[in-house]
């Protein structure tokens, strides 16, 4: 079909949205798209099917856009299974709508293919010449989805920017397309950056080096770190998320992926978030390539990009160095991602370096963010061998082959000034005295 055949092909299998979600079947697992890539379609018309449904589960990562299908009335009608937790999904999950699935982002097309989804939900571009069609900003688990769903049913938008490597995928390998342009959502520039931020993008700017290959995020931290390397010469790029920043810096020849080990000259990603400057820069750029989760957050292929450079944030940290950065008060607020997966990598990478970053204080400075022992109810995300520097607005604590005691004295000089008296009396007492 990978000829001229496929405009047959795929003019027969346009249809309208709700003509797409009445394949919808009760008991079906579907698997919907993820972050800014996300389709804002086909959840609004699948909820208008409520009446006719049941025991439908919806399972999706970072969830942008609407999650109608969460709210009470729907209960018994919709389940939805989340990878990772926001707003509207941890609220369901805290009151039993909706289930909570512990996996590293690198394994998550793994659990998928055993789950053996029934329907993907993905956005694409309008098809090229040749038939193919790009996932745009959104490759992670969507694209090794399409190879084992059932039933593929792609939103064709116009808005989508084209761009390469693992997201290139021809039509014949999606059974419906409803063509409809809407815009994508945007992660605009973090504009409000507080002095705590800044010191602590400082303290991370001063870890970085000429020629390191970056990891970063999005939010008020990662975008003024990224900032702050104006004079910074030769980065790279390997990260499971593309954002503006990395657009900014590039523009300035900071950012030219040429001391890269792996995927030399190119910025390397599964999905994207940023705005719509952002969207249009990628669009076609040949200096950009998406590629699967499972390759981009793999610890096994980041260990291989010399001098990786991991920022992740945390929560909370105890003084032995352990991480949890997705639960508070015991309950699930967001999720393991790819944290624990970069930051495996970078420990295993040739001058790798892992960091992790936390505002000392929460709650208005009442609470410490270095405690002697997690918060009861909470998990570890990130083991306490598996994370090499600690920054906050005080400092920063390299716990790198630090024995516990050491660890211990350097977390404890990053702390908040008004909680240092007490976390080495709970140090010495929970510690030191344990029997």
């Amino acid at each position: 079909m990978r000829n001229s055949n496929w405009v047959d092909y795929y003019n027969s299998r346009c249809v309208t949205v709700d003509e797409a979600v009445a394949v919808i079947k009760s008991g079906d697992l579907i698997i919907d798209g993820h972050g800014c890539g996300r389709s804002e379609i086909f959840g609004p018309a699948l909820v208008q099917r409520a009446d006719e449904l049941k025991n439908v589960t919806l399972c999706t990562g970072f969830n942008m856009g609407n999650s109608l299908h969460v709210d009470p009335q729907y209960e018994g009608v919709f389940h939805h299974k989340s990878l990772f937790n926001i707003a509207p999904t941890r609220q369901a999950q805290w009151e039993g709508r909706a289930s909570f699935v512990p996996i590293h982002f690198s394994q998550q097309e793994r659990a998928i293919a055993a789950w053996q989804p029934d329907v993907l939900f993905t956005q694409v571009t309008p098809p090229n010449e040749d038939g193919y069609v790009s996932m745009g900003i959104s490759v992670d688990f969507t694209r090794a989805t399409l190879d084992v769903a059932k039933t593929v049913i792609a939103q064709v938008n116009s808005n989508m920017p084209w761009v390469g490597g693992d997201a290139l995928v021809h039509v014949s390998e999606i059974d419906y397309f409803v063509q409809e342009d809407t815009l994508l959502p945007e992660i605009p520039e973090a504009t409000k950056i507080s002095d705590i931020d800044r010191a602590i993008a400082h303290n991370i700017a001063s870890i970085i080096q000429d020629g390191d290959t970056l990891q970063v995020g999005v939010g008020a931290v990662p975008d003024t770190v990224l900032s702050l390397l104006d004079s910074h010469k030769h980065l790279g790029i390997h990260t499971e998320l593309g954002t503006t920043g990395i657009m900014n810096l590039m523009k300035k020849g900071v950012i030219d992926n040429s001391q890269k080990t792996l995927d030399a000259g190119k910025v390397v990603c599964t999905l994207m978030g940023g705005t719509r400057e952002f969207y249009d820069y990628v669009n076609h750029n040949p200096n950009f390539e998406m590629r699967k989760s499972s390759y981009v957050l793999n610890p096994c292929v980041i260990a291989q990009q010399k001098n990786m450079v991991a920022m992740n944030s945390a929560i909370e940290i105890d003084l032995y160095g352990q991480i949890c950065a997705e639960m508070i008060g015991g309950k699930q607020f967001s999720g393991i991602g790819g944290q624990l997966d970069f930051l495996r990598g970078a420990m295993m990478s040739e001058g790798g370096k892992s960091i992790i970053c936390l505002p000392s204080t929460a709650a208005k400075g009442t609470v410490s963010r270095i405690v002697a022992s997690l918060s009861a109810g909470s998990v570890v995300t990130d083991g306490r061998c598996d994370v090499m520097y600690v920054v906050t607005e005080y400092g920063i604590a390299n716990l790198w082959a630090k024995d516990n005691d050491e660890r211990a004295k350097q977390l404890i000089e990053i702390a908040h000034p008004n909680f240092r008296e007490q976390l080495e009396e709970d140090f010495y007492n929970k510690i030191h005295k344990v029997v």
